[in-house]
């Protein structure tokens, strides 16, 4: 293989003369040469001796250049090409050479006075041809690069491998097209959705978010820029169920014996339904339609169909969901949806609380499902998200107010095929999913596991924000849900250090590698890990917080 170019290059530059207009301005020597071209990436050699040259460059982003996960620049023509370094072998025909292969990023005209790239543009229009020379990116071309190009941004850290190169997110892009936060246990995924959501918070006061949070973790950390809601005050009316929800909560039988039960509730919810005044002003209501009824009329209802000589089964499926309503109503678990005093046409203000409409300050609101019986808390997410949708379909006549549906162990709700369970919050997620961004809804999606995760959800998040995950399967099943651009970085997922990610997708210009900002102590979810060695080395008051667990354990209570 001769770089009968490269070499001739290096020559002339090594003896002063300048080798393309970038040489001259910018004091760079080109590092290496193309030698093939293909529609996403490329080939390259690199001059070892080069690479170790400028190992040394007080500029990170020049000493980093020709490694793994750097960026190169390309010449081609009067405008740049730049590329994500994917991998490195040496070149057994000419050791001093090392092989890359590199994916292409997008391409930039080229400043005048200083050589460096600007107007910089996803995708690639004009190809290089073999024998292109390949040049190290500098910070200010990275500066260029990742500037924002004046849509609305957050910042949320530093581009790596920079100290002061900001970081952005396009908030419309971000949420208009969904997103998803991925990383093994550990690696600070909490605290980066914190610092996501607080930055999304300061950039909009008036804005609608509601975090679905099934540990706890959160309250602390938006206590004084969000509605904290949970089992004490949530106070989710059982009405605002639908059949689908009820028959979930209600039914305990499986096979055959399901659907004869699911056709009496049907009847007896839609009459139940009916007594209310309010279907009289609507008119003709359905077993789905919001209207309130009473927990004792469904009771009685079902015991005068159960009392019928001609109803042509036993009484086993009366008994059955009889039963099981008498159970919800008197344990004291269930009183924060099955309650007496939940019977008022609350829907309203449950929605404006919920949707934080008006915001007042407090744009997110929280809701805390840790407290929830765990038998129950997938419905609960389930009618949560659905009232979400349906207020968004029914809403498009007026001036929309989209809402961001954050989902935390999101694998949990919308899990792959193979966990499905047929619950309602995997069918209505999943919808949100693919239709939510016509009303709207804009779904976060957090999770550990994302190969757990439904594969069509995953793919429908416009933007990834990958931390590091150890997982083969799960590096594996990200790596095929993202843009083939971001193939490289991809690699370099399971070598991140905590609180590092890579973003790629609509939320940013070009895939990136970022460090998070560290977020202050008051703003952090109580996620933090315990120190075994700390809290083993001392004691003193073990029979008293023993008691207390006992007493709350006892109450149900927090």
């Amino acid at each position: 293989m001769r770089l009968d170019g490269f070499d001739k290059a290096h020559e002339a530059s090594a003896s002063g003369t300048p080798v393309g207009q970038n040489a001259a301005h910018h004091g760079y020597t080109p590092i290496g040469v193309v030698l093939e071209i293909a529609g996403a990436g490329t080939r390259i050699a690199f001059d070892a001796n080069r690479l170790n040259e400028i190992s040394a460059d007080p500029d990170p982003s020049v000493a980093l250049s020709g490694k793994v996960g750097s960026q190169v620049k390309i010449r081609v023509g009067n405008g740049w090409l730049l590329a994500s370094v994917r991998n490195q072998k040496q070149d057994p025909n000419k050791l001093s050479d090392i092989i890359v292969e590199a994916d292409f990023l997008g391409e930039g005209q080229e400043e005048r006075l200083t050589g460096r790239i600007h107007a910089f543009r996803r995708g690639v229009t004009f190809y290089p041809i073999p024998g292109a020379l390949v040049y190290p990116a500098t910070s200010e071309d990275l500066r260029q690069i990742y500037a924002s190009d004046g849509r609305s941004s957050i910042q949320i850290g530093n581009v790596y491998p920079t100290k002061d190169i900001r970081a952005g997110l396009y908030v419309d892009a971000l949420l208009g097209k969904h997103f998803a936060l991925l990383g093994s246990t550990g690696t600070g995924k909490s605290t980066s959705a914190a610092l996501i959501l607080h930055r999304i918070c300061e950039h909009a006061p008036e804005g609608h978010i509601i975090m679905v949070d099934p540990h706890g973790e959160y309250a602390s950390a938006f206590r004084s820029t969000g509605m904290i809601l949970d089992v004490t005050n949530l106070q989710m009316p059982y009405w605002l169920m639908n059949f689908e929800e009820h028959c979930e909560i209600l039914l305990t039988s499986r096979g055959d014996d399901r659907q004869l039960d699911s056709e009496i509730l049907a009847k007896c919810l839609l009459e139940a339904r009916s007594k209310n005044r309010l279907a009289e002003q609507v008119g003709k209501i359905t077993v789905d339609s919001p209207i309130p009824y009473l927990l004792s009329d469904l009771g009685n209802i079902l015991n005068n169909e159960m009392g019928k000589l001609d109803k042509g089964h036993t009484s086993a499926p009366y008994l059955r969901i009889r039963n099981k309503l008498d159970e919800l109503k008197g344990d004291p678990r269930y009183q924060f949806m099955f309650s007496g005093m939940l019977v008022g046409d609350t829907m309203v203000d449950f929605i404006t609380k919920l949707f934080r409409m008006p915001s007042c300050g407090r744009p997110i609101s929280i809701i805390d499902v840790s407290g929830v019986p765990s038998d129950i808390t997938s419905t609960v997410v389930a009618v949560l998200s659905r009232l979400v949708f349906d207020f968004a379909i029914w809403a498009r006549e007026e001036k929309t107010r989209p809402v961001l549906l954050v989902c935390e162990e999101a694998h949990r709700y919308v899990p792959s095929e193979k966990n499905a369970d047929g619950s309602s919050v995997g069918r209505i997620l999943s919808r949100i999913a693919k239709e939510g961004r016509k009303y709207g809804i804009s779904l976060g999606l957090i999770t550990q596991r994302p190969s757990d995760l439904a594969e069509g959800v995953l793919s429908q998040c416009g933007t990834i924000i990958s931390m590091r995950l150890n997982n083969d399967r799960d590096q594996a099943f990200v790596r095929a849900a993202m843009p083939e651009g971001a193939r490289g970085f991809l690699d370099s997922i399971p070598a991140l250090r905590n609180r590092e990610c890579i973003i790629c997708g609509e939320g940013v210009a070009i895939p990136i590698r970022v460090s998070f900002d560290d977020l202050e102590e008051h703003k952090r979810p109580a996620s933090a890990d315990p120190s075994f060695t700390e809290l083993w080395s001392s004691a003193g008051g073990e029979e008293e917080m023993v008691l207390r667990t006992v007493q709350r354990w006892r109450a149900q209570g927090r």
